[in-house]
């Protein structure tokens, strides 16, 4: 018997090893995957706070809530299983779905830059006084908000998730289940956990500056006046961020299709940029680089924007005409 108990013990020792190499495999494989999106997450993290802007400070919480579980709801139950489905039946169709994920970024970014250089304020303030007048109350204000915000959530989690398939490599169904898993839940607690203080920051800086005395009130003045600053340059980042992830799916996504030119070009550049500075070379190669892909972004981007606004939005009013939505009496 205690030769059995100990080959028993062995036995479990060996399996708990290989739990653990697997753990820590499925870790690794989530931290690349994760770092790969990291531009998508850094706009998901921009976007989010203007969806809790107007609304009274307990509600903040509660928004940032539910957008984090339509988030999850988002990434777990529709983009997941459909995401496996075209690892094990369509794989060809991940670099195209890539692509256009990449082309929406691009267009997206310099959507955002192109209202930077021509305002639309005018037309911004309308649309939030149409949308505030057709609201009876608070309530179905925050509920548009937050549809609004878990909408372009999921075209932001879809990209999230399909640089998260398209980094993984050979491995079974279920090891890419939990791989994509962890980085989605890891993922959305992190956006939305960053977002959470971002909206609070200035209700604690204030808490700080009445209750607190010395340097307590000091850093509570200095978030109160410099929250607003961060925000814009959250917002612009974010932005880059949009432009230059775009760009980069772009040109990989050429480059599997045989059109390697752009990339080789920026590589070549990023190269020769890091051999006139050694000391800094890792940094001066994912700078260029990043540089390189932004400029293929806003091309790309501004090359979309009138394709967008006189083909793409008349058909999608073609097709909500097709599919009427019921609105609410009040």
């Amino acid at each position: 018997m205690s030769v059995g108990l100990l080959a028993l013990l062995d036995d479990v020792v060996a399996l708990t090893k290989v739990a653990a190499a697997s753990l820590d495999d499925v870790a690794a494989q989530a931290a690349k995957a994760g770092t790969k999106a990291a531009g998508v997450v850094i706009d998901d993290a921009a976007v989010t706070p203007r969806y809790v802007v107007g609304f009274s400070p307990d509600r903040e919480l509660p928004i940032v809530w539910r957008i984090a579980r339509g988030s999850l709801i988002n990434k777990l139950v529709f983009l997941l299983p459909a995401a496996l489905l075209l690892s094990a039946f369509a794989p060809w169709a991940i670099t195209p779905l890539l692509l256009l994920g990449g082309l929406y970024l691009a267009y997206e970014g310099a959507e955002k830059i192109y209202e930077m250089i021509v305002p639309h304020a005018a037309h911004d303030r309308t649309a939030e006084a149409k949308a505030r007048a057709a609201a009876p109350d608070a309530q179905v204000l925050e509920d548009q908000r937050v549809s609004g915000a878990i909408k372009t959530d999921f075209i932001l989690s879809a990209e999230i998730m399909a640089i998260t398939l398209a980094g993984l490599g050979d491995g079974t169904v279920w090891s890419r289940a939990v791989v994509m898993a962890v980085v989605a839940i890891g993922i959305t607690l992190a956006v939305y956990g960053a977002v959470a203080l971002i909206v609070k920051a200035d209700d604690i800086g204030l808490a700080l500056a009445r209750r607190g005395s010395g340097v307590l009130a000091a850093i509570g003045r200095g978030l109160v006046r410099g929250m607003p600053v961060f925000l814009k340059v959250l917002a612009l980042v974010g932005t880059a961020a949009m432009v230059w992830v775009g760009g980069g799916i772009i040109v990989h996504s050429l480059a599997g299709y045989g059109f390697a030119g752009p990339e080789h070009v920026i590589h070549e550049a990023a190269v020769a940029a890091s051999g006139a500075v050694p000391a800094l070379g890792g940094v001066i190669v994912w700078l260029v680089t990043a540089a390189g892909a932004g400029v293929i972004g806003l091309l790309a981007g501004f090359a979309l924007i009138p394709i967008a606004g006189k083909i793409l939005a008349p058909a999608w009013a073609a097709v909500k005409q097709l599919f009427p939505t019921r609105r609410k009496e009040a």
